[in-house]
């Protein structure tokens, strides 16, 4: 049969299923909703201001003495990687009421992290570069799938101009978040009851959270002795990282205490105000006016979160490969960092779990 590979969804875990089955030599397609590749992963410029560098909003570092998937992808493609910074002290504020607190960690505290040179976006680009033109059809959302009586199955897509596409796969891999699988793509036949509720109750890995990025002409604070990592209970972000890029300037990202809702509530105008106000309470006057300032919510990207992901996580989620038994055991695939057991919510599980996913398609064939 000469129907392709079938793979929704163009994030970290579909590009990399769709270069090793090409390494294999087994057609595929990858069809992505959204207009750009990448998924979560997202690395933005300053407008205007390409001389800055990029910024992750998405995932921002990983560990090669722990993660030898990527480690070693890196590596085989060329990219070049710097490490994250983390010298200095780090800023430990309580609540508004009480003196912001400086703690020089022991060394061996701080696990050293490594980022990439223009941002986890090369990554992507490496990848979706190393694929046959066309490979990737961008603005394609997949609204079912269908199996009929003779065990062809049918993937039905609404293209950017509202128009309908039909593709016939051999298999489909699914590279989505489980809770965007369970809420927007209808299965004909259903897939089983228990198994719809196990992709329910696995959160998206950072969907109800935002992040922001203030970019400055250089990392002043370590001139201060500062490592750019902040606790923080007085909000609104609760964490802050170094995000200085490899150009020179200076960069710090944060992540927020304030909840999903209440953060669209309020809107970016409001939030941003805060950031900076709180910036400038924790580094001082240098911080009060940054260049510029990069925010995105996950919450509010359509592609990314449901309803469900709106509410806090109190504990961090039990991620790991569903089992699909029943007519669709040898037709679907799951991928994705949630699918990941070992490394869920990292670049390594979405990785880990390609490299699985594609290992089930060729003993499929």
């Amino acid at each position: 049969m000469n129907e392709p590979i079938v793979i929704v969804g163009a994030g970290l875990s579909g590009l990399r299923a769709a270069s090793l089955l090409y390494s294999q030599g087994i057609n595929c397609n990858v069809l992505e909703a959204r207009g750009r590749i990448g998924g979560r992963i997202l690395s933005e410029m300053a407008l205007d201001r390409p001389d800055l560098g990029k910024f992750d909003l998405g995932p921002t570092w990983f560990w090669p003495q722990h993660e030898p998937i990527i480690s070693h992808l890196v590596n085989e493609l060329g990219l070049q990687t710097f490490e994250q910074h983390t010298n200095g002290a780090l800023l430990l504020e309580q609540s508004l009421n009480e003196p912001i607190q400086r703690h020089v960690l022991p060394e061996e505290a701080v696990e050293k992290s490594v980022r990439l040179v223009g941002g986890v976006q090369s990554l992507i680009d490496a990848i979706a570069d190393s694929l046959p033109p066309s490979t990737v059809k961008l603005n394609t959302c997949v609204t079912a799938i269908q199996m009929n009586d003779h065990g062809t199955t049918t993937v039905e897509a609404v293209l950017g101009d509202g128009k309908k596409k039909t593709i016939r796969a051999k298999a489909v891999i699914l590279a989505l978040p489980p809770r965007i699988v369970a809420q927007r793509i209808t299965f004909s036949p259903s897939l089983p009851t228990e198994f719809m509720a196990s992709l329910v109750d696995k959160p998206t890995w950072m969907a109800g959270q935002a992040k922001v990025v203030a970019i400055y002409n250089s990392p002043f604070w370590r001139d201060d002795g500062l490592s750019g990592q902040v606790m923080s209970w007085g909000g609104p972000l609760q964490k802050i990282h170094d995000a200085s890029p490899s150009t020179g300037y200076g960069a710090l990202f944060g992540f927020f205490g304030i909840p999903a809702k209440i953060r669209q509530e309020m809107g970016e105008e409001k939030i941003l105000k805060l950031v900076v106000d709180q910036l400038t309470r924790l580094f001082g006057p240098s911080a009060e006016k940054p260049i510029s300032l990069l925010y995105k919510d996950w919450s509010s990207d359509h592609e990314t979160a449901v309803e469900d992901d709106l509410n806090p996580l109190t504990k961090f989620p039990k991620y790991g490969q569903s089992t699909i038994t029943g007519v669709w055991e040898k037709n679907i695939i799951f991928t994705g960092t949630e699918t990941s057991f070992e490394h869920g919510g990292h670049l390594e599980g979405a990785l880990q779990s390609a490299e699985r996913a594609v290992s089930e398609v060729i003993e499929l064939l």
